[in-house]
């Protein structure tokens, strides 16, 4: 065989292999947006809607259409953090990402209250609760007199807290990070409650103030979700549920690595709110469909 014939054959060796691969990545990546694509909310029934307000969207900003890929999947709680800047609040992770048209209003306020306004009262005509957590990154006082400012402009929607009442409302707002603890507790009525750790359970603040208690995994447990959870650690978290439950609050852990293994130990301990940043797989794992998912193990980007 010649030279020649031979490089021929060789070459199109090599481009027939690249044209398969690059058919097999093709069907991969498919495949994979397949598993992260959320069920459309039409299609799913109030039985849905109960397991779905487990689900908390982390930093929800991040994803490609802020709060609305999470109304798509039936999603009720979502995290958005602000900082305040000239007057307005901007919606960013970090400050060097703050971008002047992306504010808590264009990005939350306004897109919830027509929802509310389109569906007699409520974000979604099948479920009664919808939950804002503000995760405030600049000064928490000055931050919170602004805040407040906006938060009046809707009241109409929102959950409102005083006189040891709560009237819920289509929208409750919490407030994380840099928390406002002179300036909230003043308002009558309040218009947001405060999110809490869990060396605050014991402090006497009433649950009317600070109606839900959010901490990080890690400084409570080792267990990372892959295998079985270890049986006092199991013990624990369920001890911590119960605390929680006890005082009327809600729960839910931050930093949790992102493991069906985990998610299933999240939901039968009780936990009110599993965070994810994947939220297809996550809305697929809580309706019961997500058998082709592994004990343990991340689920797929």
């Amino acid at each position: 065989m010649s030279r020649k014939l031979l490089r021929g054959r060789c070459f199109a060796g090599a481009v027939f292999f690249l044209v398969l691969l690059s058919f097999v990545l093709v069907r991969r990546l498919r495949s994979d947006e397949d598993s992260a694509r959320c069920l459309r909310v039409a299609s799913l029934a109030g039985a849905g809607f109960d397991l779905l307000a487990r689900a908390h969207a982390h930093n929800d900003y991040d994803h490609e259409r802020p709060l609305f890929d999470a109304l798509e999947c039936g999603i009720a709680s979502v995290e958005a953090d602000i900082y305040a800047v000239e007057g307005k609040l901007l919606v960013a992770h970090r400050s060097s990402e703050l971008n002047p048209t992306r504010t808590l209003q264009s990005l939350y306020l306004d897109p919830l209250a027509e929802m509310v306004r389109r569906n007699q009262g409520r974000v979604f005509p099948q479920s009664p609760e919808f939950t804002l957590l503000i995760d405030i990154k600049s000064d928490a006082e000055p931050t919170y007199q602004l805040l407040r400012e906006v938060l009046l402009q809707y009241q109409g929607m929102l959950t409102t807290f005083g006189n040891g009442l709560v009237e819920p409302k289509a929208v409750t707002v919490v407030l994380s990070g840099n928390r406002p603890w002179l300036g909230l507790p003043q308002d009558e009525p309040r218009y947001a409650g405060l999110d809490g750790r869990l060396d605050e359970l014991n402090a006497g603040i009433p649950a009317t103030l600070m109606p839900l208690v959010s901490d990080k995994w890690d400084r409570y447990f080792e267990w990372d979700g892959d295998g079985f959870i270890p049986e006092a650690e199991r013990q624990k978290l369920l001890q911590i549920v119960g605390k929680v439950r006890e005082q009327g609050r809600r729960l839910r852990f931050w930093a949790t690595p992102e493991k069906v293994g985990l998610w299933q130990e999240l939901w039968q301990a009780g936990v009110d709110y599993i965070n994810t940043d994947h939220l297809g797989q996550l809305q697929r794992f809580l309706l019961g469909i997500g058998a082709d998912f592994p004990k343990s193990g991340t689920p797929e980007p």
